[in-house]
């Protein structure tokens, strides 16, 4: 697979830490996009510069989850949200009261929204600020 290709899946999926590698190495032109990446790619790194990349964030991740939180024992709300914590406080701030359990879903889940289906990943392109409601749903649905 080309060293594009793989770029471009990490910024899609978020995986930061194999990004910055890649970018940092594109910098160094240690490798260019055309090529066929390897794993062995790697060892070329500056692993103390990468480590400073990651840190600083350069190319600005921003990990945004989608959580279910249990609001009673039909209801659930889905929450967009960097973390189950922040979504368990956005919870509360919304709803006055805790919920009965949080658990993170995979954003490639697909969903029902109208005639039509949607993954929760595109689905959070909809939204410009973070947590957020993404919708609620019934035990069954």
């Amino acid at each position: 697979m080309s060293v594009k290709d793989i770029y471009m899946n990490c910024l899609r999926y978020e995986e930061s830490t194999l990004a910055h590698y890649i970018h940092h190495l594109l910098a160094a032109k240690k490798i260019a996009l055309e090529d066929d990446f390897s794993i062995k790619d790697l060892e070329k790194a500056d692993h103390q510069k990468v480590k400073e990349l990651i840190q600083n964030n350069v190319l600005g991740f921003h990990k945004v989850g989608i959580y279910s939180l249990k609001m009673n024992q039909e209801y659930f709300v889905f929450i967009f949200a960097s973390n189950n914590q922040e979504a368990i406080r956005f919870y509360a701030k919304t709803f006055h009261q805790n919920p009965l359990n949080c658990h993170e879903y995979s954003l490639d889940c697909q969903i029902d929204r109208g005639n039509d289906g949607i993954s929760f990943r595109d689905m959070r392109k909809e939204f410009t600020s973070f947590p957020a409601i993404a919708g609620y749903s019934t035990r069954g649905e």
